[in-house]
């Protein structure tokens, strides 16, 4: 197996790992859409375009439907037009024991900021700022969802024979959190805590983990679980590189081996 195809693998791995942000009906009732019954940690498919994490994060989920045969995928990735102009997009319609789901598909990282908001929910943003939980439900609850009832929307399921009203509406919201260095106390009642991975550190404070070796994955690899079978950097070449990302105002996902070989995720922040 290639290095391409090895990553591929672990990144399918650790996005079957990660857990869903919720079980069930969660903030602003939208229904989480878990299945049970995934048979293999093989992914089979063969990627051969670059593509965006999201895009990368649909493929695995749909190979991961694949697999259950009281599931039939019936469209992915459905553009919805009025004209030239693009309203939007479904990512998949499929049938759950014959029942019409649409299913939206989300994976994100957010970090923990008390400084944001005035409530757990808005306390989550990304690790650059640029986006956030409540964001993102709020575009869920009100462009992404709705969309399936457009009138722009109707020929296409008129092709799959479906109406709107029949079909039932789900989210499959994956997301990756982390929370301030030395504040791993907090239990969070919104959301679920099996999905903190790590922690979060501002790029001045660390200097106190001189000793420890460091890897900075790329965009993909972000997915997965830490391991030791990486080139690590020495203190020295980590923050060299690191200075790049931090001048440009880009938070990385990192992994840190600390002396006695413990391997932790982190974001380091430039703000």
């Amino acid at each position: 197996m290639d290095k391409n195809s090895k990553d591929i693998q672990l990144q399918y791995e650790g996005f079957l790992k990660t857990p869903f942000l919720w079980h069930g009906k969660g903030v602003l009732d939208l229904q989480q859409f878990e299945n049970k019954s995934i048979k293999t940690t093989s992914f089979s498919s063969t990627i051969t375009q670059k593509l965006r994490l999201g895009k990368l994060v649909e493929r695995f989920v749909s190979s991961e439907l694949q697999q259950d045969s009281s599931i039939k995928m019936l469209s992915e990735n459905i553009q919805i037009q009025e004209g030239k102009r693009t309203l939007g997009e479904l990512d998949c319609l499929l049938l759950k024991d014959k029942k019409p789901i649409h299913l939206e598909i989300i994976y994100k990282f957010y970090l923990h900021d008390k400084t944001v908001g005035n409530s757990e929910i808005e306390h989550w943003i990304g690790p650059n700022r640029r986006d956030s939980f409540i964001q993102k439900l709020n575009k869920l609850k009100n462009k992404q969802l709705p969309l399936l009832y457009s009138n722009q929307c109707k020929p296409y399921l008129e092709k799959l024979n479906l109406t709107a009203k029949e079909i039932e509406q789900r989210v499959y919201f994956k997301a990756q959190l982390f929370v301030p260095f030395n504040d791993f106390e907090n239990e969070f009642t919104l959301i679920n805590n099996d999905c903190i991975r790590g922690f979060y550190i501002n790029s001045k404070e660390l200097q106190q983990f001189s000793e420890c070796k460091f890897y900075m994955p790329n965009k993909h690899n972000w997915l997965i679980e830490p391991h030791a079978n990486v080139t690590w950097l020495n203190f020295t070449e980590y923050t060299n590189r690191l200075d790049i990302y931090i001048k440009e105002e880009n938070a990385p996902l990192c992994w840190i081996k600390k002396p006695n070989g413990e391997l932790f995720k982190f974001f380091v922040t430039w703000w």
